[in-house]
């Protein structure tokens, strides 16, 4: 028996443009007002206010799944869910490397939330290239499902050798040296101005190149991430938005877990088993949706698939095991620490 991993045609989603502009404009009114209202009042927010807005975004996705729920039906709800919780912890992820970037440049704690709000704006911007990309792709070539389960599986067993890592630099990639060759700069900060004018000269400040570094390494991320959340829908809409929530949210998960991220030693593992499991999927519905001539003649194989519900157990279930071993390691950790 084959089981559904992606929607049915009578599931899919035939959306007007207006939704898709709407979503946009909601999206981009809500980034706006935050970086306007940051830059107003650059400051570390304290937890509560952090816990407030997290709270916010994360009811948000809720109450849009359910709406998905109510006017699209469950399978795509599901889909919804699955793909925001796994982007959003592959982008936990990215918040290693978010306090290794603020410690390279000395960001002062009050500037660090408006890096990280633009950075995230720049981010959503090239991930929503990705996204048409990868649905242009995937519209054209059904073999692209080949080499995106491929990569993820390959990406796994990656991150399985290299683990957790333990480095404290950040170290700066091609494209981040060639833009501080680029642009003269000056090593004092300057408010929330990205350039500033000293002896007549327009120079950069550090938070240009900080919002730049932030932007990109989370482009690199997405090289994993928006694969495999093809995996789990083929329906760009619900990409856009699952990413949409993820990337939102982030900023203030950074503050308010940042000092948690040191104890999910296992995070590595967790996202490996989760990349794998949906890596597994994606060759499962290729072979499923086979036109390859050297493949079974080109036919389809009959093989099993697995359903979006079981997909977002899974997703559960893995994300919440590697937390709880995590967090038992390293309390026992510290325990053993007490009694040397």
């Amino acid at each position: 028996m084959t089981l559904a991993l992606l929607p049915s045609a009578t599931d899919s989603l035939n959306l007007d443009p207006w939704v898709w502009w709407v979503t946009i404009g909601v999206a981009a009114a809500v980034l706006a007002f935050d970086v306007v209202l940051i830059a107003r009042n650059p400051h570390r927010p304290s937890n509560r206010e952090t816990g407030l807005a997290l709270g916010g975004y994360i009811g948000a996705a809720i109450l849009f799944g359910l709406g998905m729920w109510y006017f699209a039906g469950a399978q795509l709800a599901g889909e919804f869910y699955a793909g925001w919780l796994t982007e959003y912890s592959l982008s936990v992820d990215n918040l290693f490397i978010f306090i290794l970037i603020m410690a390279k440049f000395a960001v002062p704690e009050k500037l660090q939330q408006f890096a990280l709000m633009v950075g995230i704006v720049i981010a959503i911007i090239l991930r929503g290239l990705f996204i048409w990309l990868g649905a242009a792709a995937i519209e054209q070539f059904s073999w692209v499902f080949y080499i995106f389960g491929a990569f993820l599986i390959y990406t796994a067993v990656k991150l399985v050798r290299e683990g957790q890592s333990d480095d404290d630099e950040y170290e700066e990639n091609r494209f981040m040296k060639f833009v501080e060759a680029r642009f003269p700069a000056t090593k004092d900060y300057d408010g929330t101005k990205l350039f500033t004018l000293q002896n007549g000269k327009r120079l950069a400040t550090p938070l240009f190149f900080v919002i730049i570094a932030l932007g990109t390494t989370d482009l690199l991320f997405a090289l994993d991430s928006i694969p495999a959340i093809y995996g789990l829908t083929r329906e760009p809409y619900i990409v856009l938005t699952a990413n949409l929530f993820a990337l939102m949210g982030l900023r203030q998960l950074y503050f308010l877990i940042g000092g948690l991220l040191k104890r999910l030693v296992y995070l590595s593992i967790g996202l490996a088993v989760l990349l794998a499991f949906i890596g597994v999927k994606l060759l499962l519905h290729a072979l499923h949706e086979n036109e390859l001539p050297f493949i079974n003649g080109g036919e389809n194989v009959p093989v099993p698939e697995i359903p979006i519900w079981m997909s977002l157990v899974a997703i559960v279930l893995i994300l919440g095991t590697t937390t709880v071993l995590s967090l038992m390691k390293t309390r026992r950790d510290e325990r053993d620490a007490l009694d040397v």
